[in-house]
């Protein structure tokens, strides 16, 4: 996969996180100049959603999709800085408990996915909303670490 189209793929999971009507009321983009930014046309290859349009729909989704995709592409893991955090924490055990639950998940998802053999288009991007929300537990996980760990 190229990077635009790595780049393209997160925008797109970030537009449909916030919802595509959500996302034009936040941004003031209809919702055809939205879907020219995550477009695998050729026309419109060289068309990326603005960094100031990126932020603000950020800050209204669960998770930092392209930002977390441009730290990926530069091999950075991020962190989230719990001061700015707004989920109340839940404690490490319960992070335990919601990782082992979102991990049984994927592998659910990956196991119909591969019964025929061949992943499809839909179980891949299924597959990819769990490896997310796995994720975001991490995410969670490692800041209840860190603040235990003072």
């Amino acid at each position: 996969m190229s990077t635009a189209s790595y780049l393209k793929k997160h925008t797109e999971a970030l537009v449909k996180d916030v919802g595509v009507e959500a996302a034009c009321a936040i941004t003031g983009k209809s919702k055809a100049t939205l879907g020219r930014y995550y477009s695998e046309n050729d026309e419109h290859d060289d068309r990326f959603m603005p960094i100031d349009v990126v932020a603000a729909l950020e800050a209204a989704s669960r998770f930092p999709h392209v930002t977390s995709a441009l730290a990926d592409l530069r091999g950075i893991t991020l962190s989230y800085d719990s001061d700015k955090h707004d989920g109340a924490s839940k404690g490490v055990n319960q992070d335990v408990v919601a990782l082992a639950q979102r991990f049984a998940m994927l592998m659910s998802e990956y196991n119909q996915a591969i019964s025929d053999g061949k992943i499809t288009v839909n179980e891949s991007k299924r597959m990819l909303r769990e490896t997310l929300a796995l994720q975001q537990v991490l995410l969670q996980m490692k800041l209840n670490l860190e603040e235990e760990a003072g």
